[in-house]
């Protein structure tokens, strides 16, 4: 069953934990901006809906949701965490493409019934070689977007 509120508050009451307005708040916004938002822009929206609420809350919430699985935290070299919701498809190999001029973002998702993934392949060939249980692996390829190349060879 994929995340939404339902799922998350599942695996809130598994795990002993406390369902808040927070909590589903936070969720509400990865899920409806679809990016990779700071604290600091997560908690500037959710005080749209919760004006008493404060960052520390909000940073507390994002590590919750962080080490429960349902959102991932990532470091895209900007200064900042950004953290994207990713409810119960942590099992898809998901990468980033990141232009290193304007800070934007592609998501790439690999849609194992339509491409291979050589990726996968290697970490495969990693995990044999080595014996090791790869868990999850944050894949992230910096360079130039179209727009940012286009402009860069004027």
């Amino acid at each position: 069953m994929p995340f939404g509120g339902w799922g998350c508050r599942g695996l809130f009451k598994e795990c002993g934990l406390k369902w808040t307005q927070t909590r589903q708040a936070i969720i509400d916004i990865l899920t409806s901006k679809k990016g990779h938002l700071s604290a600091e822009e997560i908690f500037l929206e959710v005080r749209k809906k919760l004006p008493g609420i404060g960052l520390a809350t909000v940073y507390r919430t994002l590590e919750i949701l962080t080490h429960l699985g349902i959102v991932r935290e990532f470091d895209f070299k900007d200064g900042r965490a950004r953290y994207e919701f990713i409810g119960g498809k942590d099992g898809i190999e998901h990468y980033h493409l990141v232009c290193r001029i304007c800070g934007r973002i592609i998501d790439y998702e690999i849609e194992p019934e339509k491409e291979t993934d050589p990726i996968k392949e290697f970490k495969n060939f990693l995990s044999e070689k080595f014996k090791f249980s790869i868990e999850r692996s944050d894949i992230q390829f910096f360079g130039l977007c179209e727009r940012c190349k286009a402009l860069s060879e004027k």
